[in-house]
């Protein structure tokens, strides 16, 4: 799915040296290449503020944490996402509020989100899920609306963009209240083990983000609120930051591979490739077909009998974990429902070639003979 093996091998001189300056300095813990892996990352999001830490999950909390939010309130996110986007939610005694997505973008269906707002409705959690954007826009406007927070979970959308219609650039992360994001080592920009960090434009929000993370303390052996402790390693900040400067040259080549596979794949029958929103700049963090007749469990078998990997994100939508079994869950989510029972995701990565994009369409073609 992932060959992190070849993208090493192709900066390994630059991540041995990024590695062994931190081994020299034994500047493990926050050292001097935090700061700078976080400086440069703030350039690249377009986002005044960019604190690090321990992972994607750990962000979303801190965030929740940082809104000041209070138990019982209630947090809209979408029933289609990783378990992490609602399960903060839960774990900070808050509570989780589906509501179903878009069939087109995958991402929360804008049209369904006012319908879920109460009068204890605090914060909206958009995914831009796959690599492509939700309608920030709207959801913005929403927001200010019902003077709601807005916490994106961008862990799979670094460096995705969106047009607005007014002629505004949106950047993944960098549009709402807070902006999370992860740096498991199957992103767009991963670490070599787990990492994360939080976005915002806000100074004070940003202050009280970065105390929480460090146990509630902006002054060593001083703590002021009640936190967490949640750092990004010194070693993981070298990488990134190495990471950080092949970024875009990753997202072209996943963007050319996704061009690759809906050439390859468009018109066969049984299969629906992924849209690109208009005006949008996508990562393609998953290429995720939709399989359709529900055949989509026998062409997985089919494609690993031919030595091709895929995946499916996610065969079970939120609502019906049951994690969430003791929350009162309203609503209709047919789109969640049925996106759990036919999405794939196939091989994606920056190393992928037209050569195994071809091998890979021709045995979906052959499946559907």
């Amino acid at each position: 799915m992932v060959d992190l093996g070849t993208q090493y091998a192709r900066i390994k001189p630059k991540v041995d040296e990024a590695i062994q300056k931190v081994i020299d300095s034994a500047d493990f813990i926050n050292g001097s290449a935090v700061n700078k892996f976080a400086e440069n990352l703030s350039n690249y999001v377009y986002c005044n503020h960019v604190i690090p830490c321990a992972n994607g999950t750990d962000a979303l909390q801190i965030a929740l944490m940082a809104c000041g939010l209070k138990r019982g309130d209630e947090v809209i996110v979408p029933a289609f996402s990783f378990v992490a986007t609602a399960e903060v939610v839960a774990l900070l005694g808050l509570r989780p509020v589906f509501v179903d997505v878009n069939e087109i973008t995958f991402n929360i269906d804008v049209s369904k989100i006012e319908a879920a707002i109460t009068p204890r409705t605090r914060a909206i959690i958009p995914v831009h899920l796959y690599g492509q954007m939700a309608d920030m826009e709207t959801i913005m406007m929403i927001a200010k609306k019902h003077d709601l927070f807005v916490i994106e979970d961008a862990a799979q959308a670094i460096g995705a963009k969106i047009l607005t219609p007014r002629g505004i650039m949106l950047s993944a992360g960098a549009t709402g209240t807070f902006g999370c994001t992860s740096f498991f080592p199957t992103k767009n920009l991963g670490a070599f083990g787990d990492g994360g960090a939080i976005f915002t434009n806000d100074p004070e929000l940003a202050k009280k983000a970065k105390t929480i993370a460090n146990h509630g303390s902006s002054e060593k052996y001083y703590n002021d609120i009640i936190g967490i402790n949640s750092r990004l390693d010194t070693i993981q900040a070298a990488i990134l930051d190495v990471k950080l400067g092949e970024l875009n040259k990753y997202s072209y080549s996943q963007q050319f591979s996704a061009s690759d596979y809906n050439d390859a794949l468009r018109g066969i029958d049984g299969v629906l490739v992924p849209e690109r929103a208009p005006d949008m700049v996508h990562v393609y963090n998953q290429y995720t077909i939709k399989v359709l007749d529900n055949r989509r469990n026998e062409l997985k078998r089919f494609l690993a009998e031919s030595g091709i990997p895929t995946m499916i994100y996610y065969p079970v939508p939120l609502h019906k974990q049951k994690a969430f079994s003791d929350y009162a869950v309203k609503g209709q989510f047919d789109v969640a429902e049925k996106l759990a029972k036919s999405v794939l995701s196939l091989p994606m990565h920056s190393e992928l070639n037209v050569y195994q994009i071809r091998y890979i369409a021709d045995r979906i073609t052959k499946f559907f003979w």
